[in-house]
């Protein structure tokens, strides 16, 4: 069988597992905006997140968009990729990364609509969908819509979660095999680092 159809990569979790392939990461979440964190040492992390724009919190928007910008920038010196936490903030959140070269862009456990996805994906963007997607008749929708080339799973931070039970059944909502989307993934993620 093909190694490729073997290797299953979860894209953002905050508990990796041993036999899954998950990049490591550095960045300040947008919760934690207002908290004086010490900016992370994103040179030594494969990606940088979780970073973005979480308009739902009570964390001023000026501070987080602040962070936001300095952590893409350091993506951009440092040409790596980002995983992006967007609740409530897609506009501003994609109006403020066309500002940057970023070398790949993944929106993690996407929620939102159909037309988010598909304008995300115009821009060449990555979804990420994980447990809270699957929930979503909307988010469902727009897993339809997510071409494979530009699709990631993951486990987020739920520790109980196992990622071939997301994988399982994003492989169902696409109707395609489980071996056929470990491997696009696996190819996603080759794209995505350059590998």
């Amino acid at each position: 069988m093909n190694e490729a159809n073997e290797i299953i990569v979860d894209i953002h979790t905050h508990h990796p597992r041993s036999g899954v392939l998950s990049p490591t990461m550095a960045g300040i979440h947008p919760w934690d905006a207002e908290r004086g964190i010490a900016p992370p040492d994103f040179a030594n992390c494969d990606i940088v997140g979780e970073t973005g724009l979480d308009y739902a919190c009570d964390v001023d928007r000026a501070t987080q968009e602040r962070l936001f910008r300095e952590q893409l920038g350091a993506a951009e010196r440092l040409q790596k990729p980002v995983v992006l936490h967007v609740v409530k903030a897609f506009e501003p959140a994609v109006n403020i990364i066309a500002n940057y070269k970023i070398e790949g862009v993944v929106f993690h456990g996407f929620i939102g609509s159909v037309q988010q996805a598909l304008e995300a994906l115009r821009r060449g963007y990555y979804l990420s969908f994980g447990e809270r997607s699957l929930r979503s008749s909307k988010t469902r929708q727009a897993i339809v819509a997510t071409p494979l080339e530009r699709l990631f799973c993951e486990t987020d931070d739920n520790p109980a979660l196992d990622i071939a039970e997301v994988y399982t059944e994003v492989a169902a909502i696409k109707g395609v095999t489980l071996a056929e989307l470990k491997k696009e993934i696996y190819k996603n993620y080759k794209t995505l680092f350059r590998l």
